[in-house]
């Protein structure tokens, strides 16, 4: 049987919130299975619980915003990314904000943090949603698609008609059968430019944006003296965004997902679309290991360990 997992033990970390810029606690701990993923702001009186779901995403500005009783927690896409890419189905998030810590603008010390906590397997089997037929959304030339595939595979094209960008891979296609999520999507850091900085934190927005969490743009260049981690970072991080957004589904995708310019609200539209039509999804599970998809047969969408 392929089985849900849980982490080992829980872990703690601090840091700020890129929009906020507010310092964070976070914690994570262990969850029973069929439990799923689950965050609870412990700053409020008394705490609120918000399980994951995608129609409860009521912010997609920035960033992927949950809310339930009035309670919200804000930039949850890296944090749910390097969940799916592990494969942990039942986990309780512990928040001190309204905002998850942007860390370093990946997912790559979420990774770390989940490894350093251990991840073991629990006596319940793992449910995935198994898309049965494509379904497609736009918002004019944009667009993103989820088609039956017996796995997890993306396509994603970005175009910003920026010369730094254009520089790098516009295209990323990768199936995770073959691909390593925490080798090659993980360490892709979220991006933006100066020049739009002084309109977003006049929104109340990148209020903690900065160098050590952002790739960051004037209007020709790179400014981060170390560069970039992959020839195809931007693009990279568009999967691993996606990859988060999807997540908030609550279960993987069985599914080939696509997309042109598409970004947290059209990925929360396209995830809509899908739980809006029954026929186009059944939940499946698997008794024997050896007939899961490669993708998810030994965890997630990858095993293997991250190392800076």
């Amino acid at each position: 049987m392929l089985k849900q997992r849980t982490l080992k033990q829980s872990i703690r970390t601090t840091g700020v919130g890129l929009h906020s810029g507010v310092k964070v606690t976070l914690a994570l701990h262990p969850a029973a299975p069929d439990t799923g993923i689950v965050f609870r702001r412990s700053d409020l009186s008394p705490p609120v619980t918000i399980p994951v779901n995608a129609l409860q995403v009521t912010d997609t500005r920035m960033a992927s915003t949950l809310e339930q009783d009035g309670a919200r927690v804000a930039t949850v896409e890296h944090l749910m990314s390097a969940l799916a890419g592990l494969g942990i189905d039942n986990v309780l998030i512990e928040v001190s904000a309204a905002e998850i810590p942007i860390m370093d603008g990946s997912a790559g010390t979420f990774v770390y943090l989940l490894q350093q906590a251990g991840i073991e397997e629990q006596a319940a089997p793992k449910q995935f949603i198994r898309v049965l037929k494509p379904v497609e959304v736009k918002d004019g030339d944009k667009w993103a698609k989820l088609e039956p595939h017996f796995g997890f595979k993306t396509r994603f094209g970005i175009k910003f008609n920026h010369p730094a960008i254009d520089a790098t891979g516009q295209f990323v296609e990768m199936d995770f059968s073959q691909h390593s999520y925490v080798r090659e999507v993980a360490r892709a850091r979220t991006f933006g430019f100066m020049q739009e900085v002084e309109a977003l934190r006049n929104a109340g927005l990148a209020k903690g944006g900065s160098f050590e969490n952002a790739i960051v743009m004037d209007e020709d260049r790179i400014l981060n003296s170390e560069g970039l981690r992959y020839d195809d970072e931007f693009a990279k991080h568009k999967i691993l965004d996606a990859i988060g957004d999807l997540y908030l589904a609550g279960k993987p995708l069985l599914a080939s997902y696509s997309a042109w310019k598409s970004g947290h609200a059209l990925n929360n539209q396209l995830l809509r679309a899908l739980l809006a039509d029954p026929q186009a999804y059944d939940l499946v599970h698997f008794d024997q290991e050896a007939k899961a998809p490669v993708d998810y047969a030994s965890a997630g969408l990858s095993t293997t360990a991250l190392s800076y």
